[in-house]
């Protein structure tokens, strides 16, 4: 058996044409689908971009007990597990430099190999000690500009003076890579190629010849990174944002083609499993906001597309499943392609079974660490906060105490603690860090940053813009006693029911924050 797996980064599932968009074509999405399973009720788990590949990489949920961080000592990964039950190779291309931030670390060397393309968003690539910024600044709209030594927006700009031709983007390096190891090995066996590039994600920076179906007549400075949060902008600047990071999706497409190209040319399909999928969506000015992190964890943002092709199953080509699948199911999946066991901490479900036929999942859990506990039986969506966000009782438990950009501060370790060994730590006891606003990720990713914090309820088969909440108090009952069932499962900790309202053995409501705050 041989495997590719396609990852991208904040692809809108309802743009793709096979998943009735219409805004893009998307021709190469579609030929895809024709060749796997298409995953209809597909969702995230952790979120945002580090802890789904921790969902991804371990086959289970972490964001009841983790933010962003790097893997765990304790932590199961598919590829480690991979080689060391069956000696399979495995390869990871990618341009996502949050790998080797901080709160990465530890994910790309869980791989037998792996390569780097430098130059995405703020990776801190090119140096340029004096930039010519007023130069700069007139380029570039005053929202994403900056001129800080570490900020994300001025090692962007100084970037993007060296990628100036298509040869250079980074997702084009990243496809390139990935042919000259096929080219290299795809007559071997047993190896998993991984090629991940962190397009479409902010800033939605395509070469011109994608731009130009999308010209909006905009005349302003370069805008192509909206900022995370309300809308407020004009609507020819929406429309320009928009435009880009849907040049951006056929950009993708164009990637995708070419990788489905080389199957075709070299009759892959016949031998080599693929998977093709994102970590979560991104918003575009639906209910009113851009991006993600900030908001409500609505469909756009956690309902995500998925593809599998499994050569075992040729009959399976141009196949749909309905069946409930998450983040969490890559990892079992490309061990059963394998031939492997899955590890016994795993939470996830082989997608093999999936498409099988199997309903194996009766709901879905999912959200941000310190934000909404979010849960869907595929029809409901039910989203529960804290009471208080800023009085809720919050850890961190972790050997791995780093945040996206730096460790954990000696404040937060002072008032740490040791926590007894959870089911899936493998007898390791853990630290238990308090959360508290002085934590650089509190404002960032984490409670401070939300602007929504209401509890809803939404029908899904009525209203799947999920523009108008239910007042249903058995069916909200229903989706908590769900909830409760997935969290227990998770081993979620005694405090992540209690800021919920939900009583840890029973899952019944706790009177004092009882019903629906929608």
């Amino acid at each position: 058996m041989k495997a590719v797996f396609v990852l991208f980064d904040s692809l809108n599932r309802h743009l793709l044409g096979c998943y009735g968009g219409t805004r893009v074509p998307t021709p190469n999405f579609d030929r895809l689908a024709a060749r796997s399973v298409t995953f209809d009720r597909h969702y995230a788990g952790s979120l945002p971009c580090m802890p789904a590949r921790r969902d991804m990489l371990t086959g289970r949920l972490t964001f009841l007990h983790r933010s962003w961080g790097p893997l765990e000592p304790f932590d199961n990964a598919f590829p480690e597990i991979l080689h060391k039950e069956k000696g399979i190779y495995s390869h990871l291309i990618t341009d996502h430099f949050h790998y080797w931030e901080d709160g990465g670390a530890t994910y790309h060397n869980r791989y037998d190999s792996y390569e780097f393309v430098r130059g995405q968003e703020g990776d801190r690539w090119k140096a340029m000690v004096q930039p010519h910024w007023e130069r700069l600044r007139e380029k570039y709209h005053a929202r994403q500009f900056g001129t800080g030594r570490r900020s994300y927006f001025a090692q962007n700009i100084v970037n993007r003076e060296f990628i100036r031709e298509e040869k250079d983007f980074p997702s084009l390096q990243c496809f390139a890579k990935g042919f000259e190891f096929l080219d290299q090995n795809r007559d071997a066996s047993d190896w998993l190629l991984q090629i991940e590039t962190f397009d479409p994600h902010e800033p939605f920076h395509a070469p011109e010849r994608f731009k130009e179906p999308y010209e909006t007549g905009w005349k302003g400075p370069v805008r192509d990174w909206p900022r995370y949060g309300r809308v407020d902008e004009l609507p020819e600047e929406c429309e320009e944002l928009r435009a880009n990071y849907y040049a951006v999706v056929a950009m993708c497409d164009h990637l995708l083609g070419e990788l489905l190209d080389y199957f075709d040319e070299h009759d892959m399909w016949k031998d080599t499993a693929l998977v093709v999928t994102t970590d979560h969506g991104f918003l575009l000015g639906e209910h009113d906001f851009w991006a993600k992190n900030r908001m409500n964890l609505y469909e756009e943002v956690a309902h995500i597309p998925l593809f599998m092709h499994d050569p075992r199953h040729p009959e399976k080509a141009g196949t749909r499943s309905e069946s409930l699948t998450q983040s969490i199911d890559i990892a079992p999946t490309f061990l059963d392609f394998f031939g492997v066991m899955p590890a016994p901490e795993m939470e996830g479900i082989s997608l093999c079974r999936m498409a099988a036929g199997e309903t194996c999942r009766p709901a879905a859990l999912y959200g941000y660490f310190g934000g909404a506990v979010n849960v869907t039986d595929g029809r409901y969506t039910y989203h529960r906060f804290p009471h208080d966000l800023s009085t809720q009782e919050l850890y961190q438990y972790t050997l791995m105490p780093t945040h996206i950009f730096s460790p954990f501060s000696p404040d937060e370790l002072a008032a740490a603690g040791i926590s007894e060994p959870f089911d899936f730590t493998k007898g390791a006891r853990v630290l238990k860090v308090p959360v508290t606003e002085r934590s650089p990720m509190y404002n960032n990713y984490g409670p401070g940053a939300l602007l929504e914090s209401e509890t809803r309820l939404y029908d899904l088969a009525s209203d799947p813009g999920q523009e108008s909440p239910l007042s249903d108090s058995d069916e909200e009952g229903r989706l908590i006693g769900l909830m409760a069932d997935l969290m227990r499962a998770n081993g979620a900790p005694p405090e992540a029911f209690a800021r919920l309202g939900i009583h840890e053995k029973s899952g019944a409501v706790v009177p004092a924050v009882s019903g629906s705050r929608a």
